[in-house]
């Protein structure tokens, strides 16, 4: 017979492999090329394509995205469609973002009259320095190679297929505009699948963008029973709380169009950098996405798509091989409160047959409160300890480090060490049975605050009766002590498939801050599994060994947290040129003076920045270093005013900015508060009005039009009306992506271990000019 550690450590062995098998499972492994038929889509050949337009950066204005626009363009002809360029103006307001945009379009021809099934990503790179392999070259040759692979089956759909490759979707998602308020095909568009990346690998989640209920599209998407779903209401419902912006976003908002959005958010240090390259991309990544388009392609291609909406919501999740699972939010009630009368009545009963005292009871809360306060506190000041320790970790915006992983892995082996050696002097005090409540009481607090405030994570309710299973069977079983714990452990494993994935998952979208969220989820997760470690006694031991594990796992991040050639280290350098001054200086976004910006900064620089108004960036990063500059003669851009009158108590302004060089962006800031009654870019206007008949309010100090120069243009021609109270002050910064390319200037160039700083504007020459406006000098 075996020993009740060996038996022990096989129940373990069931749980590690249930735990590894929840995160090994969510993508596909790579077919290989040899035994995928014409009809099937290749990776090879996706990646042949990626490779290609992945050469250089491609953003908007630079010849390589006219070259890449070109390749794309070339690819659906060979596909025997006829795409076409739609060349539109488009002002972003939510993103005080314009451009000329240059969407590619093209068609498959239905063979019924309802609505089309609109295929959409964006060719586009980050500006200025980002390869875009990830964001979006997946999603473009993920697009290439699933139509390619759909129009070999020879099926011919009965809804119209329209593919979208957008244009200027990292500005402002201003391609995806043009096609919604300006294509002849808009208006027939009944659901819309979006391909985007966060980083250059992981899984793909499916995440909904819906001005409604999720009822029609959860069951259409179970019906096209893609292979591996990785989707959950949870993720639903906080995407759908925060401003995160995808060109569906634009579809959901200006058409009432929904659709799905499909996206890999791993290693998301490389996302909007150098690195994100070809070589980069996770493999797996790409096969997943395709892993979604092949049978959404195959299904929504004759699905009815008239009637997509739907005021009712579904709990959904997903499990291996049973795919997606999903319930109405009705159930979510009824579910809380039987559980919770379950677990009132297995109370009584146990204090009834006294299988359980109160005094017990309340004495299994207390190791359990305190795993969950030591590990959440260890991770909530251990990540900022480490943040003072590597100073070098606060130059990734993104959250996430280089050695992200082993910091997940070293605070979950540091929060079962905690556990482990918590519960390691109470489990021989008190009985499994009173230990037990304490968890599964805490999973019903949960699910009632989820009742609450977030329905979509109704499907926690699993875990609370996982511990109201261990509870019964402990209560009510008259089966031996170890078939208790071997159905225990059974019962077990659909919460480990469902819960251990999330350890990994919220630091990695959220970042390293998250980390307390993980060692929750691991001590949450170990007080359903008391049971099978009650007896166990090496428990100390477990806890002395995660310990070292979690002490191993440190030691090598800290040996990894330096930067090399395959992690590089981003920096920024910007010199700015104030014209009516005749001042410049450098200015760097760094927190510390690095090989590269000692160049320009010297060993001691002036901290912060000397403008009161700074250019916008993704992350609200301010300037932290500045040393005069050397003045340079630079071409400068004319600023005319045309008119500037008073009509009707208001103020019409008409001016033009022509830059007389090759610039990239020309940004306004508003230096006061301004209303705008009207608000034209060159002809194109600003027509939705808020209730005070307002088109645009800007803040002062805040960026009023940021417009991005295609080279179709030869100047911004603006024309606006606002009330004649309104003090109308403007700052103009005219920027170039060519600073270190500039013959004025003679810059050493970063080494191999270093690239430009992503979200913030860089490696620029910038032009500061106030606008003098004739009203205002009266």
């Amino acid at each position: 017979m075996l020993t009740k550690d060996y038996f022990t450590a096989i129940l373990f062995f069931i749980i590690v492999t249930a735990g590894y098998y929840s995160t090994s499972s969510l993508m596909p492994k790579i077919k290989s090329d040899t035994s995928t038929s014409s009809t099937e889509f290749s990776i090879k050949r996706a990646l042949d394509n990626l490779q290609e337009i992945t050469q250089k950066p491609h953003y908007v204005g630079t010849p390589e995205h006219k070259i890449v626009q070109n390749y794309i363009v070339n690819k659906l002809q060979q596909l025997g469609l006829k795409p076409e360029i739609q060349n539109q103006l488009v002002i972003n307001k939510k993103y005080h973002s314009s451009a000329y945009t240059q969407n590619i379009v093209a068609k498959i021809e239905g063979t019924a009259d309802g609505k089309a099934l609109l295929l959409v990503t964006h060719y586009d790179s980050s500006p200025h320095s980002s390869l875009g392999a990830s964001d979006a070259g997946s999603g473009v040759v993920t697009i290439l190679e699933g139509v390619r692979a759909f129009l070999a089956t020879d099926i011919q759909p009965e809804n119209d297929i329209i593919i979208l490759i957008s244009d200027a979707e990292e500005i402002g998602l201003l391609g995806a505009s043009a096609f919604v308020k300006h294509h002849r095909w808009a208006n027939n568009v009944g659901l819309v699948i979006n391909f985007e990346a966060r980083g250059t690998g992981g899984p793909s989640y499916m995440l909904m963008e819906t001005n409604g209920g999720n009822k029609e599209l959860i069951q259409h998407f179970r019906k096209a029973n893609p292979e591996y779903p990785v989707a959950t209401s949870l993720m639903y419902s906080i995407y759908k709380m925060l401003p995160n912006d995808t060109d569906l976003t634009i579809f959901r908002e200006d058409s009432d169009i929904e659709g799905y959005n499909f996206a890999f958010i791993d290693d998301h240090f490389d996302y909007h950098t150098a690195q994100d390259t070809f070589q980069r991309l996770d493999k797996r990544s790409l096969q997943h996405q395709a892993a979604y388009l092949v049978p959404l392609l195959g299904y929504f291609a004759a699905a009815d798509l008239t009637n997509l909406k739907s005021d009712k919501d579904y709990v959904y999740f997903n499990m291996p091989v049973a795919g997606l699972v999903y319930y109405p939010y009705e159930w979510v009630l009824p579910v809380f409160l039987l559980v919770l009368l379950l677990f009132t009545s297995l109370i009584f009963y146990g204090l009834s047959q006294e299988k359980i005292s109160v005094r017990h009871l309340l004495k299994g809360f207390i190791p359990f409160i305190l795993s969950l306060l030591i590990s959440g506190l260890l991770a909530f000041f251990g990540w900022r300890l480490l943040l003072k320790l590597h100073p070098q970790y606060n130059e990734l915006q993104q959250g996430f480090t280089y050695n992200g992983h082993l910091y997940i892995a070293a605070f979950s082996a540091l929060s079962l060490a905690v556990t482990f050696l918590v519960y390691s002097t109470y489990l021989k005090k008190i009985k499994t049975t009173d230990l037990i409540i304490a968890p599964t009481f805490i999973w019903i607090l949960i699910n009632a605050a989820v009742l609450i405030y977030l329905k979509g994570a109704g499907y926690f309710i699993i875990a609370a009766l996982s511990g109201l299973s261990s509870l019964a069977i402990y209560l009510l079983s008259n089966y031996g002590r170890k078939s208790n714990k071997l159905a225990l452990t059974v019962l077990s494993i659909p919460v480990l498939l469902l819960f251990v994935p999330m350890i990994q998952m919220f630091p990695v979208g959220l970042g390293l801050k998250a980390l307390v969220i993980s060692t929750s989820i691991i001590v949450l997760l170990f007080g359903l599994l008391i049971p099978v470690f009650s007896d166990y006694s090496g428990t100390k031991t477990l806890g002395k060994l995660f310990l070292s594990l979690a002490i191993i796992l440190l030691i090598s991040a800290s040996l990894m947290s330096g930067y090399n050639e395959d992690r590089k280290k981003p920096n920024s350098i910007i010199y700015v040129l104030d014209a009516d001054k005749n001042e410049a200086y450098w200015a760097s976004y760094d927190s510390e003076v690095d090989e590269f910006t000692r160049q320009f900064l010297g060993n001691n620089p002036a901290t912060g920045s000397i403008d009161i108004s700074t250019l916008t960036s993704k992350y609200n990063s301010k300037v932290k270093f500045h040393r005069k500059a050397e003045v340079k003669k630079i071409a400068q851009p004319v600023i005319e005013i045309i008119s500037d009158t008073m009509i009707d108590s208001g103020r019409v302004v008409q001016l033009s900015i022509t830059p007389q060089r090759k610039a990239n962006i020309l940004e306004l800031i508003s230096n006061t508060a301004i209303h705008f009654r009207s608000f034209k870019v060159n002809g194109e206007e600003l027509s939705e009005k808020d209730e005070n008949g307002f088109v645009l309010v800007n803040k002062i100090n805040t960026s009023l039009l940021r417009h991005y120069l295609s080279g179709n243009e030869e100047s911004l021609d603006l024309e606006f009306s606002i009330p004649e109270n309104d003090s109308l002050k403007l700052t103009l910064y005219e920027t170039s992506y060519d600073l270190l390319d500039s013959p004025m200037f003679n810059i050493e160039p970063r080494d191999e271990t270093m690239m430009p700083k992503p979200f913030i504007i860089n490696d620029a020459i910038i032009i500061k000019k106030k606008i003098a406006l004739v009203l205002d000098e009266n």
